[in-house]
């Protein structure tokens, strides 16, 4: 039987071409807003790698179980907390975006880590001083201060896996010692 039903010719044709524009119209018209949902309010993502390890992927050295976490991005550069977990543009290379936790404001003072040259830095208006959990972490200690404007969004819940799924505390995970803080 052709695709276009049984009557056949330019009718069917013309039934089959509504329908498919039906169905283009219904459908099609919803990719362009969950685009720009996806793209400037929130975005469902998976967390990749052990730089935010054990907080986030604390299955990372037993499995290739990755968290699964929503990124609200609405307004993701504006106040900014130490302890919060962001996404930002990678400085290095901006095709890449990163997860790591604020440690210092502008203003602030950090105590640094191997790899960064001087022993202390202080944060510049406009900038965050961000690290990783785990050992394994490219973050400010190997690029330095990152400006507010590259942060792309907060990690606000994890989705999956399920046992630990919920919102994000970031707010009950203790500040790194090394940080002083501007008045």
């Amino acid at each position: 039987m052709p695709l276009w039903g049984r009557a056949g010719g330019a009718g069917g044709r013309l039934n089959f071409l509504r329908q498919v524009s039906h169905y283009l119209v219904r459908y099609a018209t919803w990719i362009p807003p969950l685009i720009w949902f996806n793209a400037y309010v929130a975005e469902v993502t998976f967390i990749r790698g052990p730089s935010m390890y054990p907080f986030l992927n604390p299955q990372y050295n037993e499995s290739m179980r990755r968290d699964l976490c929503l990124v609200w991005k609405l307004y993701a550069h504006e106040e900014l907390r130490r302890g919060l977990v962001v996404t930002f543009r990678n400085p290095n290379d901006p095709k890449k975006t990163t997860v790591k936790r604020i440690v210092g404001l502008e203003g602030d003072v950090v105590r640094t880590k191997p790899p960064y040259p001087y022993e202390y830095a202080s944060v510049p208006e406009g900038h965050v001083w961000v690290e990783g959990d785990g050992d394994k972490s490219q973050d400010s200690n190997y690029y330095g201060p990152i400006s507010a404007r590259l942060i792309t969004g907060r990690v606000t819940h994890i989705l999956s896996p399920w046992d630990r799924a919920g919102r994000v505390r970031w707010w009950d995970h203790p500040l790194r010692e090394g940080v002083h803080r501007a008045s």
